[in-house]
């Protein structure tokens, strides 16, 4: 993993907005944004991969603007502001969105390849994996 002060500060962001959050397996949430930044090599993948989910799931407190404000660089929160799933938006019109982004693609191969390790969830399949599968699949072949 790459160290720096702005994988700290985006580490520190991860883990205020995660802290109480847990998993479908019943882990800690901060485990699977710090689990896929281990596998980034470089300052703004890791930053994108800590900050993945931060703001669809806590964009009430942690929003694009105090992402930005915080110093979260330009590249980051675009790859972000791909990876944030809108609702109503068609799973995979959101992956193909998303795939232009070489950061966000990366982030998202990682997320979706963690996502269907069934480890994770007692060895249960989730529903979408089917989606996930196919997902991977697209993101893999760009």
């Amino acid at each position: 993993m790459y160290y720096s002060e702005l994988v700290k500060k985006a580490c520190n962001i991860m883990f205020r907005a995660h802290k109480y959050d847990t998993d479908k397996g019943g882990y800690p949430y901060v485990f699977h944004p710090f689990y896929l930044a281990s596998q980034m090599d470089d300052e703004l993948t890791v930053c994108t991969a800590l900050l993945h989910d931060v703001v669809e799931d806590h964009g009430d407190e942690y929003s694009f603007e105090y992402l930005e404000g915080e110093g979260v660089p330009a590249p980051v929160i675009n790859a972000l502001r791909l990876l944030t799933h809108k609702s109503g938006v068609e799973y995979m019109d959101y992956v193909k969105a998303l795939s232009a982004d070489p950061i966000a693609r990366k982030v998202k191969i990682a997320d979706l390849r963690h996502n269907l390790d069934s480890r994770r969830v007692n060895s249960a399949k989730t529903p979408k994996t089917e989606l996930y599968l196919q997902a991977l699949e697209y993101l893999e072949s760009r």
